[in-house]
């Protein structure tokens, strides 16, 4: 459909069942060959799959996992299907791989490359097969090396993806293979996403997916295959109709999949859209290389912090407003073994936000959109933050000074160890962030010190431990007023 903005839905759900013999099913697993199906809905909402008539999607979310997810806004980039698919498909965030819009103008594919064409390089007796109703993904995001690439007819549209995808699942020996349907998005345009005809395309998607699962199992081969099946989106819709925005709905995707490695019926909070690429290369046996420097880690290797272990204790909006009341986001009550040092922070101000809290983004970005919230892309689940900017909203005395207390790390004493946390930083004078460490309840030393703004990123500090210590805590002190935030997550000691 030519001049409609499309979002891609990244679909790999893993459907697998049950073969014959005395083996468990994960040794079973083991034994079989690995293949992985990616199914991408552009521009569709998982709220709204769950109010349509989507009976497919619906068994593969029994069956295994649904993860609700959110992307970002600009400055990082718009809500749009150019960024949102390069994101799923190359494994990392628009900051990477350069796509700004939907004219991919500045892309980093040379050094950001697709998932299939990362398996032609590291695999290339392996079968890759990608088909899209959006053809700029086949066209440019996939590259040349992929085996075999299709930009269907926009005269067949979906129908036309939907029966080469079945074709290729149930006569050919495809090893990755990834799918785009188009239609979702093209009735949240035309109608908005509060639409019958919106819920009517998600019905008429999910009869397509239907059609590829029942490809797969339909295979002669299926019962020593092992298949891994994602199915996911590039972004989402407003209830008008429309993407591109910083709202939340706007922001929406989700993760649906099935595996030997997945619950059935579980849901979790810690999956991102680069995690796609990641868990597909995984599932393939293909080893993950630090040297390409990618933000989705496998969704078969789960990685919680402290910090998510929060999400059963998340309370509802207190003073805020543009939150709403049905959101659990925050908490001022740390993890086992952290602490929160409030004794010089001022009184008053927004509840929320008195001193650090532990937040997630659905709460955090609605306290004030376009602020650069949104931006917080590489902060998983539950995170800790301290934000003067929305403690100052209300009546306050004093002024920010609150500190982050880890629990005390074991180390060796006379060696290096390494300190690693996930941060995301916005200054503004006289505010500033800072990093202590102190070894065996011995005064705090400054590692680290934020005063100029620092894009969403992991962190990494060398530590070197004096010679007889056994412990190590790091303390993450925020001072400041009416200025702006500091996220802190994943924090870890290694040595």
């Amino acid at each position: 459909m030519p001049n409609l903005s499309r979002r891609t839905f990244l679909v790999s759900a893993a459907v697998v069942a049950a073969s014959a013999g005395p083996l468990g099913a994960a040794a079973r697993a083991a034994t079989r060959t690995p293949k992985v199906l990616v199914v991408g809905l552009d521009g569709c909402l998982l709220s709204r799959i769950k109010d349509a008539d989507a009976p497919n999607l619906d068994a593969l979310m029994t069956a295994g996992l649904t993860a609700p997810s959110s992307i970002y806004a600009n400055p990082l980039a718009p809500t749009l299907s150019g960024p949102g698919w390069s994101t799923i498909i190359t494994g990392v965030w628009p900051d990477k791989h350069n796509v700004k819009d939907n004219t991919f103008t500045g892309a980093r594919f040379a050094r950001y490359p697709d998932f299939l064409t990362r398996v032609e390089t590291a695999k290339p007796q392996l079968v890759t097969y990608a088909v899209s109703s959006w053809a700029p993904i086949t066209d440019t995001v996939f590259s040349s090396k992929v085996d075999t690439r299709v930009s269907t007819p926009s005269a067949e549209y979906d129908t036309g993806t939907a029966s080469r995808a079945v074709a290729q699942l149930r006569d050919g020996n495809p090893d990755a293979v990834f799918v785009q349907l188009d239609n979702i998005d093209h009735a949240g345009h035309s109608y908005g996403a509060a639409s019958q005809q919106y819920l009517d395309a998600i019905h008429g998607a999910d009869a397509q997916v239907g059609q590829m699962v029942a490809a797969v199992k339909s295979r002669a081969t299926y019962a020593d295959e092992d298949w891994l099946i994602m199915v996911t989106a590039d972004h989402g819709h407003t209830d008008p109709g429309g993407h591109g925005g910083s709202t939340l709905q706007e922001r929406q995707t989700f993760m649906i999949a099935t595996g030997p490695a997945l619950a059935p019926g579980s849901v979790r909070h810690d999956v991102k859209m680069p995690d796609i690429a990641a868990s597909a290369l995984a599932h393939l046996g293909i080893a993950l290389d630090p040297a390409w420097d990618l933000d989705g880690r496998p969704v078969q290797q789960p990685a919680p912090d402290d910090f998510d272990a929060l999400r059963g204790q998340l309370q509802a909006r207190v003073d805020e407003t543009g939150i709403p009341a049905s959101i659990l986001g925050f908490t001022h009550t740390p993890p086992a073994g952290w602490s929160v040092d409030n004794s010089a922070m001022g009184g008053g101000g927004v509840t929320e936000w008195r001193g650090w809290s532990f937040t997630t983004d659905e709460f955090w970005t609605q306290t004030q959109r376009d602020q650069n919230r949104e931006c917080n892309v590489r902060a998983r689940d539950v995170f800790a933050v301290a934000d003067g900017d929305e403690w100052s909203d209300k009546s306050l005395t004093g002024s920010f000074d609150s500190t982050l207390v880890s629990p005390a790390y074991p180390v060796t004493g006379g060696r290096t160890a390494t300190l690693a946390y996930t941060t995301y930083y916005r200054q503004e004078s006289p505010q500033k962030g800072e990093v202590l460490v102190s070894y065996d309840g011995a005064a705090p030393v400054s590692v680290r010190t934020y005063t100029a703004d620092v894009p969403s990123r992991t962190e990494t500090v060398t530590l070197q431990v004096p010679a007889g210590a056994s412990t190590v805590r790091v303390r993450f002190r925020y001072t400041g007023g009416n200025n702006w935030y500091w996220v802190v997550d994943g924090v870890r000691i290694t040595q």
